[in-house]
């Protein structure tokens, strides 16, 4: 037995059993093909070798082909992904873990797209603790601190952009009824990227008045805006000048999000001028729990509120003295009077929240957002403060937005499903005013609140009722015997304190739920803080039943700037992206390979008969396993021989898969994700040297994959040659 393919992982080498493996002598013709089994396998055969690639023509120059992606869940079972085999490989430098860099770029610019919110942050790397938020947005709605803007976008009737947030909003909804129908108004449109199951650059998205215009486009618009105000303000607030290709951005995405959609988010920057595809390194994507993680690291004791130290009885305290909401509220109103700063200033260390963490010390980032909650779980690393995840990051769309569904469920059953559908076509933008009407109210909804919650209808909508239906909204009301709703005479649906808990307590109990089953699992056993962190957080429904469920298993922590606190720590994760050490593979991935075919242990039809050699095509040579820890810049290799001597060029195709158990390229679940091609120069032997039998020496290419990022890199290399090629995972390509 040979030891064939190696990782080097954290300075180390590590082996890997191999088959004694052989050159394969490829012919580049069927006719010169051997086939010596029964005539039961002879078709097999046929198509196991006449798809083998391989390149008879001289190729001078290395090419990278664009990546291609086989249908979900239905990978190709054509024979021509297979055209190298493991190699023993010549010994070959260590891997080295990346250390600690200065920031080569002169200022960070997160953006925080959000479902229902977004907004940007910045700080200069020369005063890395200050981060400077953007400008107070204009329009917004009253009582609500407008740090963030809506994540709303307008074009024109005729595909331009017209503009985004408040603007969009206001001025959609003061378009003539005749006019509106014309334009397009997208909202909470970031729930179409996850829920998207074949996300392509294709994907379409659907306006209000049912228009649809390519997904891609929609988010550049909208990263366009951002870019063109955030430079604008650095260069305001800068001492110098300050040129694009010195700006570093950083843009957040849930950490549940599928790779096609990680990737969706990099493509739309591109498209937005953000960055040019020829700079890749000058954009990183961060995971949104992953990026409060790194800011909850510099939280002092008087920037949160600790829901552990406040027993609770029907939302007051336990001696029914105080609201359980007091301090919170008090916290946020401070916030809200320092915002016209707009500068928030962090600890150069870590906070003293931080303190009370020893080396080995577990804690949950609970993100609760608008579209999804995220959970991620980390250790410190004292006295260097890094992080360590020590379970893949998880969740589920269970943010705010199914409040607002229920909520419009709920009209369905009162006023008629027909109905609803048919307002929300003739009258978007009077449905718009009823979504942020009841916006406003759902932030103010708390537990033990004994009056009713007022919600303004407007006046388009009791109007098309009457004319649609015949009769009143009132009637409608009588008619459905929903008893937890009333009418007010004042125009307004009234919504019990038990009807807002029947909205509320469907998507808080998958939250609940959710964060409870992870907490019995064994890598997480043992937590002592749990983050919440947010827009969704500010909800005292979900604080209350959080409390409730975990109070007595863990320390609660909400910050006081919980909507802001992934915004924040976007910056400094583009200040410092090695602060999360070891994080956790979200993927299989490897490469498809031959190797040496074993009777009784290899199925037959997976047999290739190369000048007279039986091997097994489709087999999966793993780099790394699902949920597998990965070092921060961890480089795992592999070497591998062409699949016959004299071949002029080799294909390397990339696979990933959901679980670690499989075996073959063909299995269900795995995906062809990515491919290198490179050219191979006649290889001109060393004096003296010689292969097996007295052959020639094997050639060796060197595949590498760099995990430990929010993404990952490929590049494979010919060591004779010393040329290599890049490959970027493709997960959108069909």
């Amino acid at each position: 037995m040979q030891t064939g393919p190696f990782c080097e992982r954290r300075g180390k080498v590590f082996d890997q059993p191999r088959n004694n493996l052989a050159f394969l002598g490829v012919p580049s013709h069927p006719s010169r093909r051997r086939e010596e089994r029964g005539t039961e396998n002879s078709a097999a055969l046929h198509r196991n070798l006449a798809s083998v690639k391989m390149a008879d023509s001289d190729h001078s120059g290395l090419r990278l082909t664009s990546p291609s992606l086989s249908v979900p869940c239905s990978p190709a079972t054509s024979r021509n992904d297979c055209s190298i085999t493991p190699l023993t490989p010549s010994p070959s430098p260590r891997a080295e873990v990346r250390p600690r860099m200065t920031c080569p770029f002169l200022v960070v610019v997160a953006i925080d797209f959000g479902t229902t919110s977004s907004g940007y942050a910045f700080s200069f790397t020369q005063d890395s603790e200050a981060i400077h938020m953007m400008k107070r947005w204009e329009g917004g709605d009253p009582g609500v601190a407008n740090q963030k803007s809506p994540t709303c976008l307008l074009l024109t009737p005729e595909l331009r952009f017209h503009s985004f947030g408040f603007v969009a909003r206001d001025f959609y909804h003061d378009l003539d009824p005749d006019e509106v129908r014309h334009w397009l108004y997208f909202d909470k449109f970031k729930m179409k990227i996850h829920s998207t199951c074949d996300l392509t650059m294709e994907t379409e998205l659907e306006a209000v008045n049912g228009r649809r215009v390519r997904a891609i486009e929609v988010f550049a618009h909208a990263l366009r805006f951002f870019r063109e105000h955030a430079v604008k303000e650095v260069k305001e607030q800068s001492s110098r000048m300050i040129e694009v290709e010195e700006i570093r951005w950083v843009i957040t995405v849930p950490a549940v999000w599928r790779q096609p959609a990680k990737q969706f988010m990099r493509e739309a920057a591109y498209l937005a001028g953000l960055v040019s595809p020829d700079c890749p390194e000058q954009l990183l994507i961060a995971l949104e729990p992953e990026a409060a993680s790194i800011y909850c690291r510099k939280l002092r004791l008087h920037q949160v509120t600790d829901l552990s130290q406040q027993p609770i009885t029907n939302g007051m305290d336990a001696n029914g003295s105080r609201p359980l909401d007091s301090s919170f509220r008090r916290a946020r109103e401070q916030l809200r009077r320092s915002r016209h700063s707009r500068t928030f200033m962090v600890e150069s260390g870590t906070g003293e929240l931080w303190s009370e963490l020893q080396t080995g010390d577990k804690y949950i980032v609970a993100d609760c957002g608008g579209g999804t909650v995220d959970l991620t779980v980390h250790q410190i690393e004292q006295p260097q403060g890094t992080l360590k995840e020590l379970y893949k990051a998880s969740g589920g769309s269970y943010g705010a937005v199914g409040v607002d569904l229920a909520f419009e469920a709920m009209l369905c059953q009162i006023f008629g499903e027909d109905f609803i559908q048919s307002f929300k076509d003739k009258r978007p933008a009077a449905w718009v005013d009823l979504t942020i009407a009841f916006e406003a109210r759902k932030r103010t909804a708390a537990p033990g609140r004994t009056n009713a919650l007022n919600i303004s209808l407007p006046f388009s909508f009791i109007d098309y009722y009457k004319r649609h239906r015949g009769h009143s909204v009132e009637a409608a009301l009588r008619r459905s015997n929903m008893n937890i709703v009333k009418w007010s005479s004042q125009g307004m649906l009234r919504l019990t304190q038990e009807a807002m808990n029947e909205l509320f307590q469907p998507t808080i109990s998958n939250i609940v739920r959710h964060i409870d089953e992870l907490m019995c699992k064994p890598e997480v056993i043992g937590v002592r803080f749990l983050f919440l962190v947010g827009g969704f957080a500010e909800s005292l429904m979900l604080q209350r039943a959080v409390q409730k469920a975990l109070g007595r298993t863990c320390r609660i922590i909400i910050p006081h700037d919980v909507g802001l606190t992934i915004l924040k720590g976007a910056v400094l994760f583009g200040l410092d992206p090695t602060v999360v050490r070891v994080r956790r593979c979200p993927l299989t991935y490897g490469v498809g390979v031959l190797n040496r075919f074993v009777e009784g242990r290899h199925p037959r039809d997976k047999l290739l008969i190369k000048d007279e050699r039986e091997w097994c095509t489709d087999i999966l040579d793993r780099f790394v396993s699902v949920d597998q820890s990965v070092a921060l810049g961890e480089v795992v290799r592999r070497s591998y021989t062409p699949a016959r001597r004299g071949q002029k060029k080799i294909i390397i195709n990339i696979y990933c898969s959901t679980t670690d158990d499989v075996t073959y390229i063909s299995d269900l679940g795995v995906r062809k994700c990515g491919m290198m091609t490179l050219d191979l120069p006649e290889q001109a032997s060393p004096a003296g040297a010689s292969g097996p039998a007295g052959g020639q020496v094997r050639r060796e290419i060197r595949a590498s994959m760099q995990f430990g990022d929010t993404e990952i890199k490929v590049t494979a290399m010919d060591v004779i040659s010393k040329r290599s090629v890049k490959a970027s995972i493709d997960f959108l390509s069909n």
